[in-house]
Parts: structure tokens; C-alpha cells; sequence
């Protein structure tokens, strides 16, 4: 499920000259772009189609880390986007590196206990499924599927 590895995006929006997207580029803006699409299918849906308590939980540390991770090893966030899709959430985030994401090597006893270094195996642990794409005008797009009902 997490295995490394990347793909070449030949998707046009990907194209280079794109500009960044005006869409969330923190943490919080990103918890609050899932808690808002969410909302909207339990709406449009009943509670059913949008998770319970858990599986939102687990969509927003993982937005939540995503964009960390971006924002400390990819040069920022380029992109954001969230979609439902048959009861699972997508997750992409985009940024300036190349550079795959890899579990931290730890050179002390702390391990686990440690501070940092942690989330790349969080959403490992909670997606379903995970792409990398490399993008034309640069970066990468890391993609996440978290599913909103039981596994």
C-alpha cells in the first residue's frame, strides 16, 4: 500500500507555466477544505456517505500531514484538492520537490517517542491507496485514498 514509487503525470493542468492554485495551502485551511466537503455529502447524502466520526478523523490527519510534509520537505503547497468518491476521500497535495517522502531514519533510542518524523507512516497507515505523480512544471502530486467506511 505504500510503496514507493512515482508516475509522469500527463495531465494538462500539470502542463508548465501553471500557476499555484489560490485553494488551501496550510494545515488548518486544508482540515477546514475536507470538514467543508464532507459536510456538503452528509447534506446532499445523509451521514452515511460522508464517514463516521473515525473515518473523518482519519481523512483530516491525513490532509493534515499531507500538507505538513509539503510544507516542510516540498517547498510548499502548489495545490489542494479533495474529492468524495464512493465512500472513500481523495486527497491530493502538490508541491515543489521531486524528492519521494520516506520514513525518517532515527539515529537516536527515542523511536517512536521521538518528536517528528512521523508522518509519512501516518498516512501510510491510513490510506487505502497512495500515488505519487511528478509533475511537468516541476514537484510532485501526492494522492491518498482514505476510506470513510469501515475496513
Amino acid at each position: 500500500m505504500c510503496a514507493d514509487y512515482r508516475t509522469d503525470s500527463t495531465d494538462p493542468a500539470t502542463a508548465p507555466g501553471r500557476p499555484c492554485s489560490p485553494g488551501p495551502h496550510s494545515p488548518a485551511e486544508v482540515r477546514e477544505a475536507v470538514r467543508h466537503a464532507l459536510e456538503g455529502a452528509r447534506r446532499s447524502g445523509g451521514r452515511e456517505g460522508a464517514g463516521d466520526d473515525i473515518a473523518v478523523g482519519d481523512a483530516l490527519l491525513v490532509a493534515s500531514e499531507l500538507t505538513t510534509n509539503a510544507m516542510l520537505h516540498g517547498g510548499g503547497v502548489t495545490e489542494f484538492e479533495v474529492m468524495l468518491v464512493d465512500r472513500e476521500v481523495r486527497l491530493s497535495v502538490s508541491d515543489h520537490s521531486r524528492e519521494l517522502p520516506t520514513p525518517a531514519e532515527h539515529a537516536d533510542d527515542l523511536g517512536p517517542m521521538r518528536i517528528g518524523g512521523h508522518g509519512w507512516p501516518i498516512i501510510c497507515r491510513l490510506a487505502r491507496d497512495i500515488t505519487i505523480a511528478e509533475l511537468h512544471a516541476g514537484g510532485k502530486r501526492i494522492t491518498a485514498v482514505v476510506p470513510l467506511s469501515p475496513r
